[in-house]
C-alpha cells in the first residue's frame, strides 16, 4: 500500500492561520491598549497638590462671600438653538459687572469651556454656545474680581437646567 503526500506548503493550509488567528488579536489589542497609556495625558493628576491643598482656604473665603450675599445661578441649556440662558440673583440688587462661567468635562480637559458673560441689571443673560457633550459637568461661577463662587455638578441632558446656590452649611464643611 502506497500513501501519497501531500506536497503543498503550510502557508495554503488553512489550519495554522486559524490558529494563529488568536494569538494575533490579542497582540494587537495589547500594542493598542499600550499606545493609549503612554500616548495620551493621564487628566486625573494633579501635579502640585500642595498649591493645590492650600488654594482651598480661598475658595472656602469665596464660598462663605457667596453664602453671604444669598448668590444663587439658574442655567438652562437650549440645544435646539444652541444658546446658554441664566439667571444671577444675589441680595445686592445692582451686582454689575461680568461673570467667568467654567464648565469643566468630567475627564477630558480639552473638553472645558471657560465663558464670559455680562449679566443685565435683572441678572439675566444668553451666550451662544455650541452643543453641549453628554456627560457629567463641573459648572463654576465667579464675579470678575473672584471675591465669591457657586460650584454644582450639571450632568447634562439628564438634567435640563440646574440652580446653583450658596448655602451657609456648605461653605462652612
Amino acid at each position: 500500500m502506497m500513501h501519497t503526500i501531500s506536497a503543498t506548503p503550510w502557508y495554503r493550509e488553512r489550519w495554522p492561520w486559524l490558529l494563529m488567528a488568536g494569538p494575533a488579536a490579542v497582540l494587537a489589542a495589547g500594542c493598542y491598549t499600550g499606545w493609549l497609556a503612554f500616548a495620551q495625558q493621564d487628566a486625573l493628576v494633579v501635579g502640585d497638590y500642595y498649591k493645590r491643598g492650600k488654594a482651598i482656604n480661598q475658595d472656602l473665603r469665596r464660598d462663605r462671600t457667596a453664602a453671604a450675599l444669598d448668590a444663587s445661578i439658574a442655567l438652562r441649556y437650549d440645544a435646539a438653538h444652541g444658546v446658554l440662558h441664566g439667571r444671577l440673583a444675589t441680595r445686592e440688587t445692582a451686582q454689575g459687572g461680568a461673570l467667568q462661567l467654567h464648565l469643566a468635562h468630567a475627564t477630558q480637559p480639552e473638553k472645558d469651556l471657560r465663558l464670559l458673560v455680562r449679566p443685565d441689571a435683572a441678572g439675566r443673560f444668553a451666550v451662544p454656545l455650541p452643543l453641549l457633550e453628554r456627560s457629567r459637568w463641573t459648572v463654576l461661577v465667579e464675579d470678575e474680581r473672584r471675591t465669591w463662587r457657586l460650584e454644582g455638578r450639571w450632568h447634562w441632558p439628564a438634567e435640563r437646567q440646574i440652580t446653583l446656590t450658596a448655602l451657609e452649611d456648605q461653605a462652612h464643611s
